[in-house]
């Protein structure tokens, strides 16, 4: 039985362990789940991504959260919060993403999780407001953005990202407590 720090119905939440990174760093090689991000990783860079959001959770009490089907135990990917790392009109923020294996799309798993980790920051936590950002193009994230709440704040130039590249403007959106 793996250590969850919450559950929503049916997703079990929790810090990353070892065996996360084997189907992580897959899953971060599949072309449709990194469609809206500049490159698909590495090992290498999966890896130290995992150890980035270990750090995080130990340094702050949550993360990217690794997440779980709990029915099968099934690691899917990530579904969390973390401090913003780059420059934006609207940070510093706390920030919730996701990404999800291919084969687990299509389910709700997104929102349900997006859900229950805004409960989570906002009750357990105490944040008082959390932001989310996508790609312009990323339709599947604005419509789980809006499905948990979240309004739309605007748009920016994201600073990681080169000039000219058709992901540097995203949009960014925002939910209070």
């Amino acid at each position: 039985m793996k250590n969850y720090l919450f559950t929503s119905e049916r997703l079990g939440f929790r810090n990353w362990i070892e065996t996360d990174k084997e189907p992580y760093a897959k899953m971060n090689q599949d072309k449709d789940v990194m469609e809206y991000f500049p490159s698909i990783k590495t090992k290498e860079e999966t890896y130290d991504q995992v150890t980035r959001f270990q750090k995080h959770f130990t340094d702050f009490g949550f993360t990217f959260f690794a997440v779980d089907i709990l029915e099968t135990n099934e690691f899917i990917g990530f579904i969390g919060m973390i401090n913003t790392s780059f420059k934006a009109s609207f940070t510093p923020c706390k920030e919730i993403g996701w990404r999800l294996q291919k084969s687990s799309w299509g389910f709700g798993y997104a929102t349900e999780g997006a859900k229950r980790c805004l409960e989570y920051g906002f009750n357990q936590l105490n944040f008082k407001e959390i932001f989310a950002i996508t790609p312009l193009k990323n339709s599947k994230s604005e419509n789980v953005m809006l499905k948990i709440g979240m309004q739309k704040q605007g748009t920016f130039e994201h600073p990681q990202i080169e000039d000219g590249h058709w992901l540097k403007t995203e949009m960014y959106y925002k939910v209070s407590k």
